[in-house]
């Protein structure tokens, strides 16, 4: 049996589900303004609607992962691309499990389409099952990189709650300084995510097109011995390079809008597994991501945010509040466990210390800590509302700058992730 061809088609299948999944609750949450019958009874009828498919895209997603698994010979997390559609069915289980438990179609509106963001992400990266390196080797990879995910899928559903929340509290007609204030800050995080978008966008743009451009790239290093030691790699672009690999020659390029030749080379600082194309991508992301907005912008003729907010009308924010307080609650516990404790004993287990330094290791800890102030400030100083729905939006940033930033710029034992 081909178990890696099932497993194709089953992502497939989940990934039309979960898109399918955020329609009916879009459908659910906008009938609230333009049904004519009864909008509790048509908000109801969608949701469990949208919930089934979501349900059901989350089976074809678990069934993706245990036969690539099988397939493989090695769980799925072991690159971006497996870590990533893992983290996707993880958030999805996250929300069925606080769904289940609040049954808010609010929350699902805002889970779903970032569950199809993520997987989309996944996407571009390559999907060949690769034979894992042997630091890798070891079943703390099941116990470690699982428990993470889990814990940083119900931080993605509390921040899916918080934005809610906010774009239900702030107000839109408020001229004054504070007002401006707030509501330009809801709209950079809708802005955050358009840029995600964005990349997508420019990223199945040009690979559709079949755009590519190489260097050959030359990199020094110091062995044991303090001698310096040179070597020559290629490095493939598959977006038109605004910038090139630091010390390169350029070998091919497809020229874009009459430019035969990037605008400049990368930082040598920057000395991440490929960090000039990764740059090349971040500067693409946002390139993309303002046009996208721009023209999300023209269309609306007003704010993005804005255009949102009444459809949440008669919406209880304390509901949304405490859904994403219980989201994290749930969260912290599960993460400290899997991206600490569980780090921790693997690290000494493949490399004789408990702690390097790596950046990965940093800035799972600026998480950790970052939540711990969260869970503080809420339980003992009363940070409730607005104040904690902030907190729980930038808290997701965080982790999505562990997960994606820290691998874009910064070389350390967890760079093989970006490969």
């Amino acid at each position: 049996m081909n178990w890696l061809s099932i497993s194709s088609n089953a992502f497939i299948f989940a990934f039309a589900l979960y898109c399918a999944s955020f329609i009916g609750y879009a459908i659910a949450v906008a009938g609230r303004r333009w049904s004519n019958r009864d909008v509790e009874a048509h908000t109801k009828r969608w949701s469990r609607i949208a919930f089934a498919l979501a349900i059901i895209g989350w089976l074809g997603h678990l069934t993706f992962f245990l036969t690539r698994w099988k397939g493989g010979g090695h769980i799925p997390t072991s690159n971006m691309y497996e870590f990533m559609t893992f983290l996707g069915m993880a958030i999805m289980f996250a929300f069925i499990v606080v769904n289940l438990i609040y049954r808010n179609p609010l929350v699902g509106a805002f889970a779903t389409p970032l569950v199809v963001i993520i997987i989309a992400y996944a996407s571009v990266f390559p999907s060949e099952v690769q034979p894992l390196i042997p630091a890798l080797n070891s079943y703390w990879l099941k116990i470690h990189v699982t428990t993470a995910a889990s814990g940083e899928a119900f931080f993605a559903v509390g921040f899916a709650a918080a934005l809610v929340q906010l774009l239900r509290v702030v107000d839109f007609s408020r001229k004054d300084k504070l007002g401006k204030r707030e509501q330009f800050w809801v709209e950079a995080v809708l802005f955050v995510v358009i840029i995600i978008v964005g990349f997508l966008v420019s990223v199945f743009s040009f690979r559709a097109g079949g755009y590519s451009a190489e260097f050959q790239q030359e990199k020094f290093s110091i062995d044991q011995q303090g001698n310096e030691q040179s070597s020559i790699q290629k490095v493939t672009y598959g977006l038109p390079p605004i910038v090139a690999p630091y010390n390169s020659e350029k070998l091919s390029m497809t020229p874009y809008l009459g430019i035969d030749k990037p605008l400049f080379e990368a930082p040598h600082w920057m000395n991440g597994v490929n960090a000039g194309r990764k740059l090349n991508t971040v500067l693409w992301s946002v390139i993309s991501g303002l046009i996208l907005y721009g023209l999300i912008r023209l269309i609306l003729r007003k704010p993005i945010a804005a255009v949102l907010h009444p459809y949440l009308d008669g919406i209880d924010p304390e509901d949304l509040d405490e859904i994403s307080y219980r989201a994290i609650a749930i969260g912290f516990p599960v993460f400290t466990l899997g991206a600490l404790i569980f780090a921790m004993i693997w690290a000494q287990i493949a490399w004789s210390r408990f702690w390097s330094w790596d950046p990965k290791e940093v800035w799972a800890l600026i998480t950790w800590l970052f939540y711990s102030a969260y869970l503080h400030l809420r339980l003992s100083r009363g940070w409730l509302g607005t104040r904690s729905a902030w907190l729980a939006v930038i808290g997701f940033i965080v982790v999505l700058f562990t997960l994606i930033g820290v691998n874009l710029v910064i070389a350390g034992l967890h760079s093989y992730a970006g490969v």
